[in-house]
C-alpha cells in the first residue's frame, strides 16, 4: 500500500473509531429519552423497563473504556459536590423556604418550567409505594441514582462537552476549560430538567468536578450522590413533585 492509500485507510479507521466512541457515549442516553417518549405517562413499571434496558445497553457498550478509574483522592470533592447540589436542588421548595412566600413564588414561576406560573399540584403520584408498590419505588430510586446519573455524565460531560471542543473528543483532556462551551452545556443540561436553574447549577457543579479531577467517575459519583439523596428525601417527605 502506497503512502497515499495508507493515509486514506488511516483516516477511515479513525472515523470509524470516532463514530464508535460517539455511539458508546450517546446511545444509552438517547435510548432513555426514546423509551420515555414511547412509554408515555410515568408509571413504576415503565421506569423499571427504562432503567433495566438502558443499564443493559450501557454495560454492553462499555463507554468507560479509555477512562482512568476513580481515585480515592477525588472522592471527597465528588461527594461534597453531590451533597451541595442536593441541598441546592431542594432549598427553595422546603418548608423553611415557604416562609418567604414572595421569594419562593418567584423561584417557582421562573426557575421551574413552564415559565410564568406556579406549578400545579400533582394529581398522580406514580412512584409512591401506595401506588406502585415498594419494589418499584426502590427501582425508581436506584434507577435515578445508579443508572441515569451515570449515563448522563458520560453523555453530557464525557461526550458533548468534549465533542464541542474537538470532533475527536476522546483525545480531549478531561481538564480542558472552555468557559463558553462549559456554560452552554450546563444550560442545555438544565433545560433537560423542569427545574432548569437548579439543573444548570447542577450541571456546572458536575462539570467542575470532572475538570477539577480530570476524572469522569468523580463526576458520576457527584451525580449519583445528588440523585440518591434526592430520592431518599422524596420518599421520606412524600415530595413526589421532584420525581
Amino acid at each position: 500500500m502506497d503512502p497515499e492509500e495508507q493515509a486514506v485507510a488511516d483516516t477511515h479507521k479513525t472515523d470509524a473509531t470516532d463514530f464508535t466512541a460517539v455511539v458508546r457515549h450517546a446511545a444509552p442516553f438517547v435510548a432513555w429519552l426514546f423509551l420515555m417518549k414511547m412509554l408515555g405517562d410515568p408509571a413504576g413499571w415503565k421506569y423499571a423497563v427504562r432503567a433495566v434496558t438502558c443499564l443493559g445497553l450501557f454495560v454492553g457498550l462499555r463507554p468507560w473504556r479509555g477512562y482512568a478509574p476513580l481515585s480515592l483522592r477525588h472522592l471527597g470533592v465528588a461527594l461534597g459536590a453531590g451533597v451541595g447540589v442536593f441541598v441546592l436542588w431542594i432549598a427553595m421548595e422546603t418548608p423553611i423556604a415557604a416562609r418567604f412566600t414572595t421569594l419562593q413564588d418567584l423561584y417557582l414561576k421562573w426557575a421551574v418550567m413552564p415559565f410564568g406560573k406556579l406549578p400545579e399540584p400533582m394529581d398522580t403520584q406514580p412512584y409512591a409505594p401506595a401506588v406502585c408498590g415498594w419494589p418499584l419505588t426502590i427501582v425508581r430510586l436506584l434507577g435515578s441514582a445508579l443508572v441515569i446519573a451515570v449515563i448522563e455524565e458520560f453523555f453530557w460531560r464525557g461526550f458533548v462537552y468534549r465533542w464541542m471542543l474537538a470532533r475527536d473528543f476522546m483525545k480531549v483532556d478531561l481538564g480542558t476549560v472552555h468557559v463558553g462551551i462549559f456554560l452552554a452545556v450546563g444550560l442545555v443540561f438544565g433545560l433537560e430538567h423542569n427545574r432548569w436553574l437548579a439543573g444548570f447549577l447542577a450541571g456546572a457543579a458536575f462539570g467542575w468536578v470532572m475538570i477539577r479531577t480530570r476524572n469522569i467517575w468523580a463526576a458520576c459519583v457527584a451525580h449519583v450522590t445528588t440523585n440518591f439523596l434526592l430520592g431518599v428525601y422524596v420518599i421520606k417527605t412524600a415530595s413526589w413533585s421532584f420525581w
